[in-house]
């Protein structure tokens, strides 16, 4: 299946009750699309997948792919840092209508990097669906090194990408020259997109996104059509961006601003906390651009 390029981690909306809120999360999830994003995380790390319970999730995965139907690719989040409830719940995200699994590395546990790759083929063996491994070892304290992960894109051909988020581009490198023809690897963090596509890269899994999908378009589309200096160039205007939804735990300001863009998105469930005020200064007259569009519809 087509695993698409652009691709946002979909924060998930809460009512002012902290109640998963389905109704906003298609309404978001559409207007996503319309802005041409090609595929959402549902229940990822910027979807706060982690306070979700069973019920939730699946209303959530099953949700969002009823709104986006066959116009983009619901990719659900399913990684624990126990392979057994990983199982489940990826067998759950298909019962739901997933197009396909994220795992993340498994966290706080420190796993081998052979428990890893054993961890993976255990989900990908209970599952029809592509799976995606998500590499972060800045929130997990686990970095799953090039040779295993391809190690296991070799064992589990249903493994079909990685999401590396490790930030290392010499680790992204060596994944792209050694990998099996059809392995994707998106980039898991938005202002290195521009550096892993010149490496190789395949797309992105974003956050600022949310806001500037079209800019993330028109960077692929320039620099894959020869034009370097404005691929960099839109590059260099996002940097801004980045800094302020990042200048803080994601998704604290993501979902800030999705607020302000006239989503009901909510508040983060504890334990994130509100957004610091500096960073709602910071971050507040950036979207005037965006709010524009939106307003055009």
């Amino acid at each position: 299946m087509n695993l698409a390029r652009l691709i946002t981690a979909m924060i998930t909306p809460f009512t002012e009750r902290d109640e998963l809120d389905v109704a906003e999360a298609q309404r978001l999830a559409t207007w996503l699309v319309d802005r041409g994003n090609e595929g959402l995380v549902v229940a990822g790390s910027t979807g706060e997948g982690q306070t979700l319970d069973r019920a939730e999730r699946i209303a959530l995965w099953s949700g969002v792919k009823a709104a986006v139907g066959a116009r983009a690719i619901v990719i659900a989040n399913a990684g624990t840092n126990a392979t057994r409830e990983s199982v489940v719940q990826a067998q759950d995200a298909e019962a739901a209508g997933a197009d396909a699994i994220l795992a993340v590395v498994p966290y706080y546990n420190k796993p081998t990097q052979a428990g890893m790759r054993r961890h993976f083929e255990a989900i990908a063996a209970a599952t029809r669906l592509p799976v995606i491994v998500y590499n972060i070892p800045g929130r997990t304290g686990a970095n799953m090194l090039p040779e295993t992960l391809l190690e296991l894109a070799r064992s589990a051909p249903s493994v079909v990408g990685v999401k590396e988020s490790s930030g290392d581009l010499k680790q992204i490198a060596e994944i792209l020259r050694n990998r099996p023809s059809g392995f994707r690897v998106w980039c898991g963090d938005d202002h290195l997109y521009l550096p892993v596509l010149a490496l190789g890269g395949d797309g992105l899994v974003g956050v600022a996104s949310h806001l500037c999908s079209h800019e993330f378009r028109n960077l692929a589309e320039a620099y894959r059509a020869g034009r370097v200096d404005e691929a960099a160039q839109i590059h260099a205007a996002l940097m801004p961006l980045f800094d302020a939804l990042f200048a803080t735990t994601n998704p604290i300001p993501i979902k800030w601003a999705m607020n302000q863009m006239g989503f009901r998105a909510g508040r983060c469930r504890l334990p994130l906390d509100a957004t610091p005020e500096p960073v709602a200064e910071r971050l507040l007259p950036l979207l005037d651009p965006f709010r524009q569009v939106a307003a055009r519809g």
